[in-house]
């Protein structure tokens, strides 16, 4: 069961004027499954993306960063499906990711380049994209009712994996003296470790912003958020972030993030993408505790998050975690270890939550286990490390290992 986490209301999921969402069955992999989703761009949309850094990157991936150089602030549509990664087919792969576009964008009389693809499941299987394209007049119907908050529901459901619940938010903010719809949607329960944006993630807002600003904004996104979370440390071959703004809210252009207007909208694009980065660990395969990892102290915060990381990714931590055993000699290994060459164990100062474990390097001398096994029962963690050399801070939000996550993916292709 995910941690803290339910499924989202249709009614507090906001349209966003200018996007219209279609979902279909196409049968990629499975029957009578949503598994096709089409987003459609009124003229005039600003798109930017973010993508993953495996160098195993899978044709969707590919085609995305060809189509957005190409394609420029011209981008019309995109098309993802679940159930097929369309990674490790090489060529073959890339033709039909083309051929997929070629079709929907003859349907929108639009060029190639105006559509992005997007796919995700099992790797190294052919993408059945005949189905896609026989099932895309489906998706075309459904769009036509627009993108109202259950449009926007069935959009996240459609695109989910092993995911058990769909992830969709909403904000609104006041910029400029107008008011501003947020909704995003993003998918992903394992393979996840971000080296951009971990999983599928779509962001739109009816805000307006000049096309530098919204690739800026796209990239710091992610590095907030999606950035920032892990479930089991395999960064995907298919991670894709995608901001889009429709530019129809009534307001002046953000050509500067560094405005009163710019500042106001990162904050609240910042906060959904931040509850959707963490609903992927809370629905993380077989999660049952949700852990944030703060490392204060460091001189930069590039070894805060190599320390944040190798704790979040140890399976040892993991799995203490899952059964509760605050054998945390473990956290401090992991920091130990992170990379931080010129390290002082003698400045490090551990914690779990408002328990204080280990003072300069050892156990504190008020610590009992019982106070530590009492947090570790929690639903919810912090773990706290004080490196002792600056004032540099970040922050990874991360899941347990548990049975469960060994048996889902051990079942994963059957």
């Amino acid at each position: 069961m995910p941690v803290n986490l339910s499924a989202p209301n249709p009614a507090e999921l906001l349209p966003i004027a200018g996007v219209r969402i279609g979902i279909a069955e196409a049968g990629v992999r499975k029957a009578n499954r949503k598994d096709l989703t089409v987003f459609l761009l009124d003229e005039g949309a600003t798109v930017a993306g973010v993508f993953t850094q495996n160098r195993f990157c899978a044709a969707p991936v590919q085609v995305c960063r060809e189509h957005l150089a190409q394609a420029g602030n011209r981008v019309r549509a995109l098309v993802i499906n679940t159930g097929n990664a369309n990674a490790g087919t090489g060529a073959d792969g890339l033709r039909r990711a083309r051929e997929t576009c070629d079709a929907l964008a003859l349907q929108l009389n639009v060029a190639r380049e105006q559509v992005l693809p997007f796919s995700t499941g099992v790797i190294m299987e052919p993408l059945p994209h005949d189905r896609i394209i026989a099932g895309l007049p489906a998706a075309l119907a459904d769009a036509k009712s627009g993108a109202s908050g259950a449009q926007w529901l069935r959009a996240a459901e459609g695109i989910m994996t092993t995911d058990t619940l769909p992830k969709a938010i909403s904000a609104r903010a006041d910029i400029g003296g107008a008011t501003v719809n947020i909704t995003g949607i993003s998918k992903g329960a394992g393979m996840i470790r971000p080296n951009m944006a971990t999983m599928l993630g779509y962001l739109a807002t009816d805000a307006k912003l000049s096309p530098t600003v919204a690739r800026q904004l796209a990239f710091e996104l992610a590095e907030g958020s999606f950035n920032r979370v892990t479930v089991d440390g395999d960064t995907s071959t298919n991670d894709s972030f995608v901001l889009i703004a429709s530019n129809q809210a009534v307001h002046a252009e953000i050509t500067s993030l560094d405005s009163a207007e710019g500042r106001a909208l990162k904050t609240a694009l910042l906060a959904v993408a931040r509850q959707l980065a963490q609903a992927l660990v809370r629905d993380g395969e077989g999660a049952t505790k949700f852990i944030t990892v703060r490392v204060e102290g460091g001189r930069t915060a590039e070894e805060c998050r190599l320390a944040a990381y190798a704790i979040a990714h140890s399976p040892l931590v993991k799995t203490a975690f899952y059964a509760s055993d605050p054998n945390l000699g473990r956290i401090l290994a992991a920091v130990g270890y992170a990379g931080i060459t010129d390290l002082d164990q003698g400045g490090i100062d551990l914690y779990l939550d408002d328990v204080h474990v280990a003072v300069q390097g050892g156990r504190h001398p008020n610590y009992r286990e019982e106070d530590g096994q009492r947090v570790m029962k929690q639903s919810e963690i912090t773990v706290r490390v004080v490196l002792g050399r600056g004032q540099a801070v970040d922050t990874v939000w991360t899941c347990d290992f548990s049975h469960d996550y060994v048996s889902i993916n051990a079942d994963y292709r059957s």
